[in-house]
């Protein structure tokens, strides 16, 4: 049984490596555009100035910007302008992603993020969610600014979602969920941010957001899965804290065995099906090929 492990394993992080290889390539695609969001993050933090650096490093630190990334790409799929305001709705969506993950390292007592110190070890817990919710202000005022009414109820929703998310895996804790319970948290958790970048995008381009948002949760819910996944055969932080994903799910139990992986991957790769289904719907042009190679990307075969 271990031998298997080990190989899954190893396997798991040879694909990742080639894939992060292609991941540059597709970044290439929208580079100056990811740029200008980046930009913009650093543009937003008007705080005292020890904390201000503490952010500007926190944003400056290696960032997959994934939801901008898949955004841009699939806009430019179905020819459709990226234009100052698409750039100022996207940067609100990274800036409420990072003021989720602040939250996160409060919620986990995590000592670093991204390879650097957390603000709540640094400045300690009411500093780190104050900025939190401060960025979240920030992130909110550039959806407003935008005049665009759709994308602030969108943004609401989103926010709401997200936080019953966190209550529901802070109420499931050491217990472990049924598999559509785990789904549904994902989908709030995760998955529910993926389709408030598409769709918001697409409503600022007046285009149907059907396909799209279909695209970006089941897109969302992969990516979910596959972080599970490798947390399930690395660290384990998360069964250690008693937060039981799919691999336990499966197992029935906390020590997760070759049976369990193959049904997570099986899992898994049935919401990159589902994602790949939208995509053959779109133009064939190197941006809708740059978003099937990003879902091979998050798939373990």
């Amino acid at each position: 049984m271990f031998t298997k492990l080990y190989y899954c394993l190893w396997l798991l992080f040879a694909i990742l490596y080639i894939y992060m290889q292609k991941y540059s390539e597709i970044l290439s695609l929208v580079q100056e555009e990811i740029e200008q969001v980046k930009n913009n993050l650093l543009a937003v933090v008007d705080v005292p100035i020890p904390l201000r650096s503490k952010l500007n490093e926190f944003f400056c630190a290696p960032a997959k910007h994934i939801r901008p990334l898949i955004s841009f790409l699939y806009l430019n799929a179905l020819d459709l302008k990226i234009d100052k305001p698409q750039i100022e709705y996207q940067s609100a969506i990274e800036i409420v992603h990072n003021a989720s993950l602040i939250h996160d390292d409060v919620i986990d007592n995590a000592d670093e993020r991204r390879n650097i110190k957390t603000i709540n070890t640094i400045y300690g817990n009411k500093m780190a969610i104050l900025t939190g919710d401060y960025l979240l202000s920030q992130g909110l005022k550039k959806v407003a600014l935008l005049g665009e009414s759709r994308l602030i109820e969108l943004f609401y929703d989103t926010l709401e979602v997200m936080t019953n998310g966190e209550f529901n895996q802070y109420f499931m804790k050491d217990k472990i969920p049924t598999i559509e319970e785990y789904i549904e948290k994902s989908r709030q958790k995760t998955a529910k941010l993926f389709e408030t970048a598409i769709c918001g995008s697409l409503i600022l381009a007046k285009s149907d957001v059907n396909k799209g948002k279909f695209f970006a949760e089941n897109f969302g819910i992969a990516f979910q899965i596959r972080d599970d996944l490798i947390n399930c055969l690395t660290s384990k932080s998360d069964i250690n804290e008693g937060i039981y994903n799919a691999p336990v799910i499966f197992a029935g139990k906390s020590n997760i065995d070759n049976a369990s992986i193959e049904k997570t991957r099986i899992l898994l790769n049935n919401y990159i099906s589902n994602a790949e289904d939208i995509l053959t719907l779109l133009p064939k042009n190197r941006y809708s090929l740059a978003l099937k190679d990003l879902l091979r990307y998050i798939k373990n075969e």
